[in-house]
């Protein structure tokens, strides 16, 4: 990259900014997203703005969003790369583009959407010549998801169907120790577990520690033992804070769980406020003593699907020629669902929309973290 900016290939240079953020994500999202941000930004100076490396940093900018549990954000941001990526001519990046989609209706509670996305994600998977390093994980998953969708029997028989190799590996015993739980064996759940945790089977990708945890203290806690459920909770939030990991926390909701343990010791309540707020959909509550909020008032006229989508981009940094160019459109048709979204919600400027949408359930609650950091 340094050799290509030296030079004047500014095409190495968004090149190497793109997959470099691929790989950052292993690290940490915000150094991933600062890079597909460059990669971005470079290629708009160029108009390669279609080019399947800057695909690839939309596919990064969606992957931070959907970590920090930034759902709404993250939308524009699939949509994006879904417009961008040519999954015939490069399955990998299309691969994770379906994944991060399953993720996204999973975190929304739409497991039948995300089923579709982690198969489509699976099919990609099957025409690479070498293993993906996430193609366990994405298996994983839509086992994880079966058994969200009740179909407990289906999970069985795809996990049945594994050699041993698959079936010991951290991806497998996370979704099986998931099977356990629906079927009511926490025991069996924690024996699935255990490797994982000890560390002699470590997971493909940091982030599934956190899941692993999360699953051992939902074991624990039915076990009746809470002081161990509330140590490997304590241990995932650790895991969490530093990046601000969210995704894994409403992938496997256990909110029950998370207020108990927010009445007790931690050092990691704001976060698990923001978590609670996220699954519940809403705001935190109010401070004790406090008046319950009213409820907003409902919209007199329903949005439709063009303002829904320049809704999503108002959150973020974007300037309205920049969201025109993302939606493809003019600037005017930008400012004409502008002005009907003024109109709609009873607002006059943009930060007044963004928080009025997100009191009605139009968008997520917003994340209180740093706004350097995200990548919108």
């Amino acid at each position: 990259m340094a050799l290509a900016h030296q030079i004047g290939q500014p095409y190495l240079e968004l090149t190497g900014l793109a997959y470099l953020a691929q790989i950052a994500t292993f690290g940490s999202f915000t150094v991933a997203a600062q890079r597909a941000r460059q990669a971005v930004e470079l290629a708009q100076r160029h108009g390669w703005g279609q080019d399947q490396a800057v695909g690839v940093a939309y596919t990064i900018l969606a992957a931070a969003a959907v970590t920090w549990g930034q759902l709404e954000e993250a939308e524009p941001w699939l949509d994006r790369a879904g417009q961008t990526l040519r999954a015939e001519a490069e399955p990998a990046p299309g691969m994770i583009l379906h994944h991060l989609r399953g993720q996204l209706e999973l975190a929304r509670g739409r497991p039948e959407e995300a089923l579709s996305a982690f198969q489509a994600a699976e099919r990609l998977a099957g025409t690479l010549v070498t293993p993906h390093i996430l193609t366990p994980q994405i298996r994983a998953v839509l086992l994880i998801t079966l058994v969200r969708l009740g179909q407990t029997r289906r999970a069985e028989a795809a996990l049945a169907e594994l050699n041993a190799r698959e079936r010991n590996s951290a991806e497998m015993r996370i979704a099986l120790a998931s099977l356990r739980l629906a079927q009511d064996d926490p025991q069996a759940a924690t024996a699935a577990l255990a490797p994982v945790i000890d560390g002699s089977v470590p997971p493909g990708h940091p982030n599934w520690l956190m899941t692993t945890l999360q699953l051992e203290a939902m074991a624990r806690d039915a076990l009746g033992d809470p002081a161990a459920a509330g140590r490997a909770l304590e241990r995932a939030l650790d895991l969490a804070e530093p990046n601000h990991v969210l995704i894994s926390f409403l992938l496997d909701p256990a909110p029950g769980l998370l207020e108990r343990h927010a009445r007790h010791r931690t050092a990691h309540a704001a976060l698990v406020a923001e978590i609670l707020s996220l699954l519940a959909g809403t705001q935190a509550g109010p401070q004790d003593g406090a008046p319950p909020p009213s409820r907003p008032e409902p919209l007199l006229e329903p949005l439709s699907g063009s303002e829904i989508r320049v809704l999503r981009y108002l959150p973020t940094s974007l300037s309205g020629p920049e969201i025109a160019s993302e939606l493809y459109v003019s600037l005017n048709t930008v400012r004409t669902h502008l002005r009907h979204l003024y109109a709609k919600l009873g607002t006059h400027r943009r930060a007044d929309t963004v928080a009025r949408a997100r009191a009605l359930g139009l968008l997520a609650p917003s994340p209180h973290r740093d706004q350097a950091t995200r990548p919108g």
